[in-house]
């Protein structure tokens, strides 16, 4: 096995991604860009997306990563207008793309048709949430773009299996896709159930952060595997158990969260790079094997597709945005008067991803009888090209669209007030607890230690109230920057000392890596108290 291509690709998406930190192109657009420029250069080795790679080992951490961050509270409080974009959107735009595709593409069979269109109807939650990130979306929409591209593949997923099912001969019925699409559901969410509290279980009991890191990077893989076992959805099974470990992930020892922030960052960062810049490398792979299907009309397939894709989206979320608050009471009692501005963005921001090319790569070659799968290249092409399209010409025009909406900005103060509020709450239980413990002869400590303490407590309680204080008339900085700047350089003088020291044999390097590793908790405490 040649790993060449796979080193290149990673370190070639990696610095692609690094350089857009740097930039003002969100990196799942520049990635794509890169990729469709370098995919003819002489050279660059052949990538094809292999659904057997992508499905079951991609996919997983992705949502997993996603998920943990997802807030439980948050996704539902808006489980309404979740659920309606994550099922009814996408069962809505699997027909409305099929049958457009049927309409006009030339000797499209239906079944195929429909094929087409639940293969692009999810959007992509890697997309939408670097994209949300990036551009600043309100949390509310923020959380309904996540919801959404969090569960909407495993709806995605099922509606393929049952227009594939009649694409190949299968005999498929509406009462058997109805049947499908609740054991998917169910079973992926009960699977998820099952095993979300053994999991979260191992996770507080396991005290080597090492192996509880280790079940960190499993999880997500045994739970989409064990739900696909039993034929249920393996995206709702890693959700699931992904919302609840986020939720209680406080539970964790604090050196197991530390390690697997960075653990789950780097994956996350490697997958998503990686991901993006593999849609760009298909543009070859696609475009083989067109036949008849070439230039003008081909375009014109393209362009037909994704203006249907995209208007079908605004046709769903404007009803579904404002229809329930004219026909239930209790919609109109529980949520806030939706504005116009609210739809316009969620309608907009609907980015298709890789679940969308890895489901058409899965096509097969032929139908029952051993006649090719018609125009199978085509729906290739056009999966492709609805992809590129929703990333470029809707990732490039989210950000100008929402400063034109002129959304109100978040209110830094408030947020700033609450979560001192917040500190001040629970520096008087730590104190009431230190004074608590204190008082039995068996915590004696000296003075000084018991002191230390209390500074500890006071310095975290003062920290978010000094951010509202003013900043320095010489360097520009608040007190609580001027605190985190120095604190920093203090254990930097620290850490060089004990280099120094190793360096002339006083110390081993065993002993520096535990004195550096203290050093570092004490400055990665400094610049989280410090905010």
């Amino acid at each position: 096995m040649d790993v060449m291509p796979l080193l290149l690709l990673v370190a070639g998406s990696a610095a692609v991604a690094g350089a857009a930190r740097r930039g003002p192109v969100p990196a799942p657009l520049l990635l794509v860009a890169v990729g469709l420029a370098v995919s003819y250069v002489p050279g660059v080795p052949h990538y094809t997306l292999d659904p057997e790679v992508v499905l079951p080992l991609v996919l997983p951490p992705l949502l997993y990563k996603e998920g943990t961050e997802s807030s439980y509270l948050d996704l539902r409080a808006q489980m309404r207008p979740v659920g309606l974009l994550s099922i009814g959107y996408v069962l809505f735009a699997t027909f409305a793309v099929g049958w457009a595709a049927y309409l006009v593409v030339p000797g499209l069979p239906l079944p195929a048709a429909l094929v087409l269109g639940a293969v692009v109807a999810p959007t992509d939650a890697v997309a939408a949430a670097a994209i949300a990130r990036r551009v600043g979306l309100p949390s509310r929409i923020t959380t309904i773009l996540q919801g959404e591209s969090l569960l909407n593949d495993a709806t995605a997923i099922t509606a393929y299996k049952v227009a594939l099912a009649a694409a190949v001969g299968e005999g498929a019925t509406w009462a058997g896709g109805v049947g499908e699409f609740l054991r998917a559901a169910v079973g992926g969410v009960a699977v998820g159930m099952v095993l979300m509290v053994p999991i979260h279980w191992l996770r507080t009991h396991l005290k080597e952060a090492l192996l509880q890191n280790t079940l960190s990077l499993l999880i997500p893989f045994v739970a989409y595997g064990v739900a696909e076992q039993f034929h249920g959805s393996g995206v709702l099974a890693v959700v699931v158990v992904a919302v609840y470990l986020g939720h209680r992930a406080w539970e964790v020892d604090f050196a197991t969260r530390l390690q697997e922030d960075a653990v789950w960052r780097m994956v996350a960062f490697v997958l998503e790079s990686a991901v993006f810049a593999l849609i760009g490398l298909q543009l070859p792979t696609v475009l083989k094997g067109l036949g008849a299907y070439q230039g003008a009309d081909a375009v014109w397939y393209a362009t037909a597709i994704f203006l249907v894709v995209v208007a079908a989206r605004f046709v769903w979320v404007f009803p579904a945005t404002f229809l329930p608050r004219r026909l239930f009471r209790r919609v109109r009692e529980r949520e806030e008067d939706p504005t116009w501005r609210g739809p316009v963005v969620t309608g907009w921001a609907a980015m298709r991803g890789v679940v969308s090319l890895a489901i058409a790569f899965s096509i097969p070659l032929t139908v029952h009888g051993g006649a090719p799968f018609p125009q199978r290249n085509l729906i290739l092409f056009l999966t492709f090209t609805t992809v590129i399209g929703t990333l470029v010409v809707q990732g490039l025009t989210l950000a100008p669209l929402i400063r034109l909406m002129r959304f109100p900005g978040r209110d830094r103060q408030a947020e700033t007030l609450a979560e001192a509020n917040a500190q001040a709450q629970a520096s008087r239980a730590a104190e009431g607890r230190l004074d608590e413990l204190l008082s039995d002869e068996r915590n004696a400590l000296p003075p000084p230690l018991a002191d230390r303490l209390r500074t500890v407590l006071e310095r975290r309680r003062n920290a978010v109230w000094e951010r509202l204080g003013q900043t320095n008339p010489v360097t520009g900085e608040t007190v609580d920057d001027t605190y985190r700047r120095l604190s920093r350089e203090m254990i930097s003088a620290e850490r060089e000392v004990f280099v120094r020291l190793r360096d002339h044999r006083y110390i081993d390097d065993e002993m520096l890596r535990a004195l550096l590793r203290r050093l570092d908790l004490e400055e990665a405490a400094v610049y989280r108290e410090a905010g």
